[in-house]
């Protein structure tokens, strides 16, 4: 087994995962979906994502997704499929992720051979990842790599972070978290979703979010103020450290030298796209 230095693996997909994450954040994906009679951007959200398990009803992917309503959902599928199939939101999807990366890379970075070199670190560490116990990983994982390196290099960051994401909620399982109070606690820490973007987008009303404060603050790991407890800290630090744990396969595997690389290139696209305007600049915050 490959040791690393400390925090090298969660530095890593820190500078990858963005790259996935860019097509939340623009209109390219709605626009794509729109255009095939899917015009409400919830259920843009859900067919996009969850099109990859196939034609999955709310449950499946109120489990899968863990940080939303399950009414939202519900809302929207599985009606949603009958408007677009999972095989024309994939397409879909493919296509906004090329649309918004060349939009806030840039066609010379697109083109450059960093480009190739980062697509082909990140599938080298997706090797590693396993199936088992991860759902919305292995679904992902069975779709083909795309040829242009800056999607194989999309594709990429969509199996870490997938991967990473279904061990994530296995700890939030775990440390008896539901929905509303992992996301307010992760709020609490400063490096979550701000409040206005969870309410926004989660489909949980604001009676919701303050009674999953709430039920925080009875196990004490909130304040009155919403700010974690010392108890609180100690309780994400170590949802973050088994997180970290069942997330190191890949990078092991990868190696110290290629997770060196991966990060130093992947931060520099990821630092180019939020000078370009890829994300909100009130996402994260404690508020």
């Amino acid at each position: 087994m490959t040791t690393l230095p400390e925090r090298a693996a969660y530095q890593c997909y820190s500078a990858v995962n963005p790259i996935h994450s860019t097509i939340y954040f623009s209109p390219d994906c709605g626009e794509e979906l729109a255009k095939l009679g899917l015009e409400d951007s919830s259920a843009a959200y859900f067919v996009s994502r969850a099109a990859a398990m196939g034609r999955v009803g709310p449950g499946t992917v109120t489990a899968t997704f863990f940080h939303f309503s399950h009414e939202l959902v519900a809302r929207h599928l599985p009606a949603a499929w009958d408007v677009v199939s999972p095989e024309a939101a994939l397409e879909a999807r493919l296509r906004a992720a090329d649309s918004v990366l060349r939009r806030v890379l840039g066609e010379e970075v697109i083109a450059s051979k960093e480009m190739a070199e980062a697509a082909e670190l990140a599938l080298r560490a997706t090797e590693a990842c396993s199936r088992l116990a991860r759902p919305l990983y292995a679904a992902h994982a069975d779709l083909p790599v795309p040829d242009a390196p800056h999607l194989a290099l999309w594709h990429a960051a969509t199996l870490l972070r997938e991967y990473r994401g279904d061990g994530h909620l296995m700890t939030l399982v775990g440390a008896g978290l539901d929905a509303v109070e992992a996301l307010a606690s992760h709020t609490a820490t400063g490096k979550g979703m701000s409040t206005k973007w969870v309410l926004l987008t989660r489909g949980f009303s604001a009676e919701e979010w303050e009674a999953g404060r709430q039920r925080l603050r009875d196990r004490g790991l909130l304040t009155a103020d919403n700010e974690l407890t010392e108890e609180g800290a100690r309780l994400r630090q170590s949802l973050e450290d088994e997180t970290d744990r069942l997330d190191a396969a890949p990078y092991e595997h990868l190696g110290a030298a290629g997770v060196a690389r991966l990060t130093e290139l992947a931060a520099s696209f990821t630092k180019t796209a939020r000078e370009n305007g890829a994300f909100p600049a009130d996402l994260l915050g404690n508020r």
